[in-house]
């Protein structure tokens, strides 16, 4: 079994987050390289295309977040009280419901695909590709989602370095067959656009059969084993708990990227050059958000072994341990993001013009990744209490009562770049409400286990 980090909270928060960032930042450098590959090797007009898939494909995968969310926290509560026989069922139903929304993914996208662009309002140059790439991109889903909701509930158990491991696999894999398949490499058919989509497959599956040698080898907690292969099925007790917490969690990330789908289609109206800069901005903005996520995800999962283990006096420390980290590490992805952006945005575009643009765009909001990570970790620490409607009821209210409308206004006042000025203003806004509340509300409840 893995064990639990021990020792002062920021040693234990490094303990979770170096081989959690080294994780984000490896599974965010798939879609990025492939974004290079395409971007310089097929042209501007198929980054577009690949482009319009980010909202849609991260719809599902919010989905599955939310669920992970709610399982690790439960994992998490189980994991601190010494009950490994919980923690196997909780993944078990997990799993088995992470993997139904693969299904009906893969439906959707054999179904829906071209309809969805075009509601999308893609760009008509690029249509066709962006359908083809999405029909390969939503076929895969089952195989994704259910990776990435295992390596969520491994965090549970306070093993990061599995998923880790198991990320170095998938990216290089990625890395050498996207290109491959793009120019036809060693006798391989060229795919053209959905060579990113086909490389996926192979590595999610190459890395998803790691994981499953590595703990059984290890003999780990949540290895394949008779007692959690048993578990795989939907328990309604534990299903119910799961979706009391990561319901309303997939809820918000859903609302999220249905925001990015309204975004994306003001930046589609601006034409195919705004759609790639949109797309090049969103890879660098991921870069500088994965800390602030990991430290988020950090900050719940050692608040939830705290609750299990009946130690409810740590955790003030453990958020404000993570507010300071997040000032430190994302602040200074922040900068470092300022003194780079001619560079990052040359990685993905070639047109002069375009690049300039987005990097006009790049400087309106990233500041304010810096904002998004405090009020993460804020809500992550009251997640792991099974706090989580009034979260994310004031999520939902910044997203569509704040970032939308303003977005729209600020469309038709200054064009592109005022879509872009809708983050910050939204970003700010959350994290007045959520430290309200915490500090009103959330800090005189009684603390107890979920499970």
């Amino acid at each position: 079994m893995p064990p639990t980090p021990q020792g002062p909270l920021w040693r234990v928060y490094l303990v979770f987050l170096v081989p959690m960032v080294l994780s984000n930042i490896l599974q965010g450098l798939s879609g990025t390289l492939n974004g290079i590959f395409i971007g310089q090797m097929l042209g501007t007009h198929a980054l577009a295309a690949v482009s319009g898939m980010f909202p849609i494909v991260f719809f599902f995968i919010s989905l599955v977040i939310g669920i992970g969310a709610g399982a690790s926290v439960l994992i998490g509560q189980a994991w601190g009280a010494k009950e490994p026989h919980m923690v196997k069922a909780i993944a078990g139903t997990a799993l088995v419901l992470g993997a139904l929304i693969g299904l009906v993914a893969a439906v959707v996208g054999i179904a829906f695909a071209r309809p969805a662009m075009q509601a999308l309002g893609t760009p008509i140059d690029v249509l066709d590709d962006a359908v083809a790439y999405a029909r390969v991109m939503l076929l895969i889903m089952p195989l994704l989602l259910v990776f990435i909701l295992f390596t969520q509930l491994l965090r549970g158990v306070s093993d990061t370095l599995s998923p880790l491991i198991a990320l170095l696999l998938s990216t290089a894999l990625g890395l050498a067959l996207t290109p491959a398949l793009i120019q036809g490499w060693l006798g391989l058919p060229k795919l053209g656009i959905q060579s990113a989509a086909y490389a996926g497959l192979v590595s999610y599956a190459a890395a998803l059969a790691f994981l499953v040698w590595r703990l059984r080898s290890r003999h780990h907690v949540l290895a394949f084993d008779r007692e959690l292969l048993g578990a795989l099925r939907l328990d309604r007790a534990i299903l119910a708990k799961v979706m009391r917490i990561g319901l309303p969690t997939g809820l918000q990330m859903v609302v999220i990227s249905m925001s990015e789908l309204v975004i994306l289609a003001l930046v589609n109206g601006h034409g195919s050059q705004a759609t790639a800069a949109y797309g090049a901005v969103t890879q660098v903005v991921n870069y500088v958000q994965f800390p602030a996520l990991s430290i988020a995800i950090t900050a719940s999962i050692l608040a939830a072994q705290s609750i299990g283990a009946g130690r409810v006096d740590r955790l003030g420390a453990i958020l404000r341990t993570g507010l300071w980290l997040n000032a430190a590490l994302t602040g200074a992805l922040v900068l470092l993001g300022y003194a780079l952006s001619h560079t990052l945005m040359g990685l993905f575009l070639t047109q002069p013009e375009v690049r300039a643009q987005a990097e006009h765009l790049l400087h309106i909001m990233l500041w304010s990744i810096l904002v998004f990570g405090f009020q993460a970790v804020v809500g992550g620490l009251m997640r792991a209490s099974g706090v989580v409607l009034v979260p994310m009821a004031i999520s939902v209210f910044c997203i569509l009562g704040v970032q939308l409308p303003a977005a729209y206004l600020l469309d038709m006042h200054f064009g592109l770049p005022g879509v872009w000025i809708a983050f910050p203003v939204a970003y700010v806004a959350m994290l007045v409400l959520q430290t309200a509340y915490y500090r009103g509300v959330w800090r005189h409840r009684k603390i107890e286990r979920l499970v």
